[in-house]
C-alpha cells in the first residue's frame, strides 16, 4: 500500500483553468480528488505547496539520453540514471529513444528496458521504447550514422515488434520504398508510425498520414519544406504538417532549435492540442558544456555542448538537444509568449492523448495516475511525485 498524500494551497493547473487555492488528494498511487480551497484527508502526509503551481507531470515522448549516459548504452544503469535525471526536472513519464544503430545495439538497449522497467522506481516511469530509424532519407540524416541507414524491411521490423511489445512508437521517412506498408502493419500493431528524417513531399504526406503516419518527428528538424522538382514548387513535410489538421507536431522548444518566430508559428496554427513539447535530450542534458557523445559509447559521435546545444564538432550543423523539460515550460511561457496553461497541455495532456494513455495520464483528473510536479513562477522544480511516489524534492 502506497501512502495517502495531501497537496494543497497551490494554483492547480487542471484542464481548462487555474484553481488559485487547491488541493489534490492521493492515495494508492492515484488522483482520489481534486478540489478547490482544502479538504480533510485522515492519515495523510500533507505537503504545503505554499503557493506555488501544482501541476500534472511532464511527459517526454522522445528523449536520448542525460545525466551522461544515452539509452544506446544498452545497460540497466543508463536507463535509471537517464530517468533519475529528468524527473529532477519534472518529467514523471517518459518514451526511452534509440538512435539508428545495428541491431545488435538496438536489441541489447530493448532488452535493457525489459529490464530497467521491472525496478524503475526513483526515476520517471517508462511508457515505451520509441524506435527512431533506421528508415530514413539519406539527405535528411543529420546527425545519424549513414552506414546504418536502409529501407524497411519487413522480415526485421515484424520480427522485432514481434519480440518487444514494449515498442510503443517508431519513426520513419514515409516516402522510402515500402515504407507505406511499414506505417500499415506498425499502425496495426498498435504503435504509432510518426514522420522523420525525410524529404517528403505533400502527395507522399498525405498517403503517409492516411496509413498511420500520424506524428511529425521534432517538427522543423530534418525534413523538408517547400522545395523545386523539375522547377516545380512542392509542399514539403512542415507545410503538409499545417495543411493537415489533425497530424500533431511535436518540438524541440529549446529555445535554440526553434527560435521565437517559429515557436510562435507552431501555437498559431497547430494549437495546444495537436503540439507535444519535447526534449530529444542526447546525454549531455544536465551536464556541464564540453565534449560529449552522440548515441551510445561503443558507436556514437563525438560532439560539442555549447549554446545550449550539442553541434557536430565542425560546428556546421547541431547534433541534438541538452533541453530538461523545465527549459521547455519556461522558454514556451517566458519567450514565445504562451500562457502557462496552454505550455503544460504541451506537455501532460496532448503527448498523453498522441501516445493513446490519456485516460490514465495527462491531467491532474480523478482515477489518473499521480503524477504531479510542484514549481515556482520561474519553473524551479521543487517536488516531482511519480505514481503517488514522490522520488525528487529540492532541498
Amino acid at each position: 500500500m502506497q501512502q495517502r498524500i495531501k497537496i494543497c494551497n497551490g494554483k492547480l493547473i487542471v484542464p481548462g483553468k487555474i484553481i488559485s487555492n487547491g488541493t489534490v488528494l492521493v492515495a494508492d498511487g492515484v488522483i482520489v480528488a481534486v478540489a478547490s480551497g482544502d479538504l480533510d484527508f485522515a492519515e495523510a502526509i500533507t505537503i504545503d505547496a505554499k503557493g506555488q503551481y501544482i501541476s500534472p507531470g511532464f511527459m517526454d515522448i522522445h528523449v536520448h539520453g542525460g545525466g551522461g549516459y544515452d539509452f544506446m548504452d544498452g545497460t540497466t544503469e543508463a536507463f535509471l540514471k537517464i530517468a533519475a535525471l529528468h524527473a529532477q526536472h519534472g518529467t514523471t513519464s517518459m518514451l526511452p529513444t534509440t538512435l539508428t544503430s545495428e541491431k545488435e545495439d538496438l536489441l541489447l538497449t530493448l532488452n535493457a528496458y525489459t529490464e530497467a522497467s521491472k525496478i524503475n522506481t526513483t526515476g520517471a516511469a517508462f511508457i515505451g521504447m520509441h524506435l527512431e530509424g533506421p528508415y530514413f532519407a539519406m539527405s535528411q540524416r543529420g546527425a545519424q550514422d549513414p552506414k546504418y541507414i536502409r529501407n524497411p524491411d519487413p522480415a526485421e521490423y515484424e520480427e522485432i515488434l514481434e519480440n518487444y511489445p514494449c515498442i510503443k512508437r517508431w519513426s520513419a521517412a514515409p516516402e522510402l520504398k515500402g515504407a507505406i506498408a511499414f506505417g500499415k502493419y506498425v499502425t496495426s500493431k498498435n504503435v504509432l508510425a510518426a514522420i522523420a528524417h525525410t524529404d517528403a513531399v505533400y502527395e507522399e504526406v498525405l498517403e503517409a498520414f492516411q496509413n498511420g503516419y500520424t506524428l511529425a518527428t521534432h517538427f522543423y528538424s530534418a525534413m523538408s519544406g517547400v522545395t523545386r522538382r523539375n522547377a516545380f514548387r512542392y509542399a514539403g513535410v512542415i507545410e503538409s504538417a499545417y495543411l493537415l489538421d489533425e497530424m500533431d507536431v511535436e518540438i524541440i522548444a529549446d529555445g535554440v532549435h526553434l527560435p521565437e518566430p517559429l515557436l510562435k508559428l507552431i501555437y498559431k496554427i497547430k494549437g495546444t492540442s495537436h503540439t507535444a513539447l519535447i526534449t530529444d535530450a542526447m546525454r549531455a542534458a544536465g551536464m556541464p558544456e564540453g565534449e560529449s557523445i552522440l548515441g551510445g559509447l561503443k558507436n556514437g559521435l563525438r560532439v560539442i555542448v555549447e549554446d545550449g546545444v550539442a553541434k557536430l564538432p565542425d560546428r556546421t550543423a547541431f547534433a541534438g538537444s541538452v533541453a530538461t523539460a523545465d527549459r521547455l515550460v519556461r522558454t514556451m511561457t517566458h519567450t514565445a509568449g504562451v500562457s502557462l496553461q496552454d505550455t503544460i497541455q504541451m506537455i501532460s495532456e496532448t503527448p498523453a492523448r498522441i501516445m493513446g494513455i490519456q485516460d490514465r495520464k495527462g491531467s491532474l483528473t480523478v482515477g489518473k495516475d499521480a503524477d504531479i510536479v510542484l514549481f515556482d513562477i520561474d519553473i524551479n522544480i521543487q517536488m516531482t511525485m511519480v505514481n503517488g511516489r514522490i522520488i525528487y524534492q529540492k532541498q
